[in-house]
């Protein structure tokens, strides 16, 4: 599963193609299942472009994210605590949502994640655990009352160096699996992106590749939005399959 990761926290300034409000979040997401991205993971933001857990932004970008994409391509939201520093507002907002994503990611090196979860579950919402490299995060996770009840466990390489980025996701991946049947999905961010990706790939792991992790295609060239990021993606993946079939 390649999933498109559309925005993240960056900022127009950062690249002419990041998308902030529900209409462009709507249109890339469009553009980056048309390209082969079977899972879209977004950031709602608010009339100024700061992020946000608000249930009015977070009802306007699901639904027209689901316009955009049809009924059988999920959708999911951030649920970060830069957003919303209290865990326990953030838990309220979550109570408040009027219309659902499919999943939100909850990021288990961060104070409240437990808490988060069960405020998700209790509506129904999927869960990403963000476990990311480095961090608390995976043991923290795995000795939660919600180890075994994520959707699926987002494995994030994060801050390592370009040339022990492959071995960090081999060595995190394999953790992971060994510990819980949830699927694990592994990414990367900025130049580490597609080294993790091709990892992925190599481990016939989930995926994902958007403007939140990388601006750049694999050859170094700015990547016009998230579709030819996919694309390029979609790409690596199938060479990944090629080498793991019989």
């Amino acid at each position: 599963m390649l999933q498109a990761c559309l925005n993240g926290t960056r900022r127009p300034e950062e690249s002419p193609w990041v998308p902030v409000g529900a209409g462009e979040l709507a249109a890339e997401a469009r553009r980056a299942v048309d390209a082969g991205a079977a899972d879209i993971h977004l950031h709602p933001r608010d009339h100024r472009g700061a992020e946000t857990l608000d249930p009015v932004a977070v009802q306007d970008v699901l639904q027209a994210a689901r316009e955009a994409v049809g009924p059988n391509v999920p959708v999911g939201v951030t649920t970060g605590e830069w957003i919303e520093p209290d865990p326990a507002r953030r838990a309220r907002l979550i109570g408040s949502w009027t219309t659902l994503p499919d999943h939100a990611s909850v990021n288990w090196h961060e104070d409240g994640a437990d808490l988060v979860a069960h405020a998700l579950l209790e509506r129904g919402v999927g869960i990403e655990a963000g476990l990311f490299s480095g961090t608390r995060g995976p043991d923290a996770y795995l000795s939660s009352p919600f180890a075994g009840l994520a959707l699926r466990l987002l494995a994030e390489v994060i801050g390592a160096p370009a040339g022990r980025a492959a071995a960090e996701a081999r060595a995190m991946a394999g953790r992971l699996t060994s510990a819980t049947s949830a699927p694990v999905l592994l990414h990367g961010e900025e130049d580490t992106a597609w080294t993790v990706l091709e990892t992925a790939a190599e481990l016939g792991l989930d995926a994902r590749i958007g403007i939140e992790d990388s601006l750049t295609l694999p050859n170094g060239a700015p990547a016009e939005g998230n579709a030819p990021l996919v694309t390029a993606a979609r790409q690596i993946l199938r060479r990944g399959r090629g080498r793991l079939a019989p």
